[in-house]
C-alpha cells in the first residue's frame, strides 16, 4: 500500500528533473525523508503533499489517485490535516491571548500602579511604546503565518478599536471621574492603531509570500 504513493512521488520527482537533494531543499526536509517517502517507509504529511504537487507540477488528483484502495493513506492524510488545523488554531489563540494579556496589563498598570505624577510616564511607556509594539508584532506574526486567510486584514480594525479603548479606559475615564463629565472616545486612536497593525501585517504577509515563492523555485 505504501509503495503505491511512494512510486508516484518518485515518478513525479524524476519527471520534473529534480534530484532527491534538490527536492529535499525545496521542501525543507532531509534527503533521507524524501528517500523514505519514495521507498514507502513513511508517509508524507498533507502539507508536504501539497508542496510536492506544486514543486513537481502535478495535480493532487493525479498524485493521489490510484485504482487500488488507498484508505490507509487517505486516513493518514485526514489525520495530518486535522493536526495542522489544530496547530493553527492553537497558534491563533496564543497570538490573541498574548495581545489581550498585554492590553489588560496596560489598564491594570494605570489604575493600580500610577498616580497623577506618573501619568505622563505611563502615556509614553504603554500608549506610545508597549501597545503599539505589541500591535505591530502580533500583526506581523498574523501576516507571516497567513492566519485567517483573507479575513486577517479585518483584525487591523479590531486592533485599532482596542488601541482606542486603552486610552479611553485610562486617561479619558480618569478625566471623567475627576471633572464629573462625559468624554467621547478619541476615534483618531482607532485609525492610529489600525495603521500600525496594517503595517505589521503587510510586512508579515510579504515575508509569507516571498517564502512560498522561494520554496516553489526550490
Amino acid at each position: 500500500m505504501l509503495m503505491d504513493i511512494g512510486a508516484k512521488i518518485r515518478d513525479a520527482r524524476v519527471k520534473s528533473g529534480l534530484t532527491q537533494e534538490q527536492a529535499a531543499e525545496a521542501l525543507s526536509v532531509s534527503r533521507q525523508t524524501i528517500s523514505n517517502w519514495e521507498n514507502g517507509k513513511t508517509y508524507p504529511d498533507i502539507v508536504s503533499v501539497v508542496r510536492m504537487s506544486d514543486l513537481y507540477d502535478i495535480s493532487l488528483d493525479r498524485l493521489l489517485k490510484e485504482e487500488r484502495p488507498m484508505s490507509d493513506y487517505l486516513d493518514y492524510l485526514e489525520e495530518s490535516t486535522n493536526t495542522v488545523k489544530n496547530r493553527n488554531r492553537l497558534s491563533r489563540l496564543i497570538l490573541l491571548a498574548v495581545y489581550l494579556m498585554i492590553w489588560t496589563m496596560s489598564l491594570l498598570a494605570f489604575w493600580f500602579f500610577t498616580d497623577g505624577d506618573d501619568a505622563m510616564g505611563y502615556s509614553i511607556l504603554y500608549l506610545w511604546v508597549v501597545l503599539p509594539a505589541a500591535t505591530f508584532w502580533i500583526s506581523l506574526l498574523i501576516g507571516s503565518g497567513n492566519h485567517w486567510g483573507k479575513y486577517k486584514w479585518l483584525f487591523a480594525l479590531g486592533f485599532g478599536v482596542m488601541y482606542m479603548l486603552a486610552e479611553y479606559a485610562t486617561f479619558s475615564t480618569a478625566n471623567m471621574i475627576t471633572f464629573n463629565k462625559f468624554n467621547l472616545p478619541e476615534f483618531g486612536m482607532t485609525a492610529a492603531g489600525a495603521v500600525i497593525s496594517l503595517i505589521g501585517m503587510g510586512i508579515g504577509y510579504a515575508v509569507h509570500c516571498a517564502d512560498l515563492k522561494r520554496k516553489k523555485r526550490g
